[in-house]
């Protein structure tokens, strides 16, 4: 049974990681269509997300079928229920990569629009949590997760100083305000996209440690 259970646990593991790289593509492709004014590869990421949906649906069957059929106990149950809770973050990551691309797609129609706001560091530091988060679980590493953990305040200053930006504009160029939606919404999606990044890091610090740091921003430190 032991047996069984681990030979389960190991292909689940390999399709969160899956649904994960998917992921990570889509936010990728998202943010390059946005900056090159690609509606082409905005239209390849909204029409790309079905198999992400279709991915997160099977992985959760297996997880209910894991914890019908071997009734896992102690980190074997921690382990499925974090994956459970992760599946459901991933997916909704790529909702939001999604969100992104229909910003880019209709910005890009727009002939002649300039970004004045420059979304490349924003974006790569959001990729960058969900890489390191998803290496975490690779690793099963906390210390590493805490950091992902760790990084979300300064998606959340970035996000903040954006919004000032925005805020700023539409005062001078009230006839914009339609095209500044639209970038405040990148903005608020990126930020969004991290703090997903951030509750998978927190699954794997529960995974690993049986510790739920959810809210308790005095346990990153704690693991420094």
């Amino acid at each position: 049974m032991k047996r069984h259970l681990e030979r389960e646990l190991d292909k689940l593991r390999k399709k969160i990681l899956t649904l994960g790289a998917m992921v990570e593509g889509s936010i990728e492709k998202a943010l390059l269509s946005l900056t090159r004014h690609d509606a082409k590869l905005a239209r390849e990421v909204i029409e790309s997300d079905h198999e992400i949906d279709h991915f997160e649906v099977e992985i959760e069957e297996d997880c209910l079928k894991i914890l019908a059929l071997y009734q896992p106990a102690a980190i074997d149950l921690r382990y499925v229920v974090g994956i459970l809770k992760m599946n459901n973050d991933l997916e909704r990551m790529g909702d939001l990569a999604v969100n992104i691309a229909e910003r880019a797609a209709y910005l890009a129609d727009k002939k002649g629009t300039k970004l004045f706001l420059d979304f490349t560091k924003m974006g790569e530091k959001t990729i960058a949590m969900v890489k390191k988060a998803l290496d975490s679980l690779i690793k099963m590493d906390a210390k590493m997760a805490v950091e992902v953990c760790a990084a979300d305040d300064e998606i959340d200053d970035i996000n903040r100083e954006l919004l000032f930006l925005i805020q700023d504009h539409i005062e001078q160029n009230p006839q914009e305000v339609k095209l500044l939606i639209h970038l405040l919404l990148v903005s608020r999606h990126l930020e969004r996209i991290a703090d997903k990044a951030t509750n998978i890091a927190e699954d794997v610090i529960y995974m690993t440690e049986g510790t739920i740091i959810r809210h308790r921003a005095e346990d990153y430190a704690r693991h420094d």
